[in-house]
């Protein structure tokens, strides 16, 4: 299980490829979630956000979301990456990947984790709006369903 937070784009792809090379987790499901920075927000074009998170404790946060899900579905690994700072449109804000045996519990675990993250990790956005404001994104603006 590995959680990385950083600060440059990453390709996640990449991080995924790398990831199962150095794993060599034996698993039969990989369930992936990208989330991507978009040019939009509550009616508003974004020209970019910044991203910010409490280190240390972002990071535990993560890794109780990743043992709660252990607890649930059996996970064979995960990884988790998270963007900070300053990130532009269509740019790779968040990678979510689970391996398990099967893809029921590939898809729910990654699911979740990706639901929890969103709600309870703490990490706060600035978007950065076309008309040159700021402000502090208050909500999801979608949630798990």
């Amino acid at each position: 299980m590995t959680i990385i937070i950083c600060t440059e784009s990453f390709d996640p792809w990449q991080e995924i490829q790398q990831y199962q090379q150095l794993t060599k987790t034996k698993y039969g499901a990989t369930s992936i979630f990208i989330g991507t920075m978009r040019d939009f927000n509550d009616g508003d074009e974004v020209k970019a956000m910044t991203l910010e998170y409490y280190q240390g404790m972002t990071e535990k946060q993560l890794e109780a979301i990743i043992a709660e899900a252990k607890q649930q579905w059996a996970v064979l690994d995960a990884l988790i990456v998270h963007r900070v700072g300053e990130i532009l449109p269509n740019q790779a804000i968040v990678l979510v990947s689970v391996w398990t045996m099967h893809r029921g519990d590939a898809f729910d675990a990654c699911r979740y984790m990706m639901e929890a993250l969103k709600s309870h990790a703490p990490f706060w956005k600035k978007e950065l709006l076309s008309t040159d404001k700021q402000r502090w994104v208050l909500h999801n603006t979608d949630g798990y369903k």
